[in-house]
């Protein structure tokens, strides 16, 4: 017997739902505003749930309409690299871009890790989804994330079996040529040495210690800078970045988070009697070095979302 109206425990959706928002829409704080909305609409209408599909399948279609609607309204987020090229290291940042310009981190305390392989939440996988067409990308999460058939997915975009199948594998080709594009070859290092490789970086970074910083990173390593849009390539170039522009990082202290299932940490710069934030830097490992830095500067809004302090005593 399916349940009723009066028993639907909708709140104990909310952490896949946030999950899916995450995918859809590329920010931790929109996909909490896309939930909220999509579990007041259900409430409001649930007199209408006929019990013709799972309570899971109705929620994903309230939900998959209201990311549809908040994706009409602006334009693709993005990292640095989708939108311009390069820059030499010793290059000035400039002027920053609006926070919604840019595809952001989520924390794993965050629920868009529920139930789901780490890869899926990467932040290179979610800005590769932002290539897709909003619809193809529900019908690739909801089949291949979320676990959804694909009779369901035709039930829950009103079209058919073989339409979800056509974009599912557009989807997949966009996907396949965005990875062969970014270069991603070798594999994520496991759990050791995942751990061990972010303990040296924070270490090596809190030292200023270019030589073992540079020992760590890929030798075509980016490190981006949002909410700007310079990015620098190679290990010599970000080497010239923290030695130049960048040199008041010297004697920063950093404290582990986790990012998007990847080693995190909140970048404290010395100011006087204490050390003020600076910027959530990500970590994207491959193989047995780093590949990426991605050092978020929109300290106000994410240093809460983490749980980190507002300062550190000197």
């Amino acid at each position: 017997m399916g349940e009723t109206t009066t028993d639907l425990d909708l709140e104990a959706y909310r952490a896949e739902l946030t999950g899916y928002c995450y995918r859809m829409l590329g920010s931790a704080f929109e996909a909490e505003d896309a939930v909220q909305e999509a579990l007041l609409r259900a409430w409001k209408h649930v007199d209408r749930f006929e019990q013709r599909a799972s309570v899971r399948t109705w929620l994903y279609r309230i939900t998959t309409n209201v990311c549809l609607d908040a994706l009409a309204a602006r334009g693709r987020r993005a990292l640095p690299m989708d939108l311009t090229a390069p820059s030499a290291g010793a290059t000035s940042p400039g002027a920053p871009l609006d926070a919604g310009t840019w595809v952001e981190p989520c924390p794993d305390s965050d629920p868009a890790r529920a139930a789901t392989a780490d890869e899926s939440v990467r932040l290179a996988f979610v800005a590769a989804l932002q290539y897709l067409a909003p619809k193809q990308r529900a019908t690739l999460l909801l089949r291949e994330v979320m676990g959804f058939s694909a009779k369901e997915v035709a039930e829950l975009h009103e079209c058919s079996v073989a339409s979800v199948n056509s974009a599912l594998q557009r989807a997949r080709a966009t996907l396949a040529a965005r990875r062969a594009s970014d270069g991603e070859t070798a594999a994520e290092p496991a759990g050791t040495v995942r751990s061990a490789l972010a303990r040296r970086y924070a270490a090596a970074f809190s030292r200023f210690d270019m030589e073992e910083l540079g020992m760590l990173l890929h030798v075509d390593a980016t490190l981006s800078l949002p909410p700007y849009t310079v990015w620098i390539r190679g290990a010599s170039d970000i080497r010239a970045w923290w030695t130049g522009p960048a040199v008041g990082c010297r004697g920063s202290r950093l404290v582990p988070v986790t990012a998007n299932g990847s080693p995190a940490f909140g970048q404290y710069r010395p100011a006087g009697e204490t050390y003020e934030p600076w910027a959530l830097q990500v970590l994207d490992l491959r193989g047995d070095r780093i590949a990426a830095i991605h050092a978020y500067r929109d300290t106000e809004r994410l240093f809460p979302l983490f749980g980190l302090p507002e300062s550190i005593p000197a």
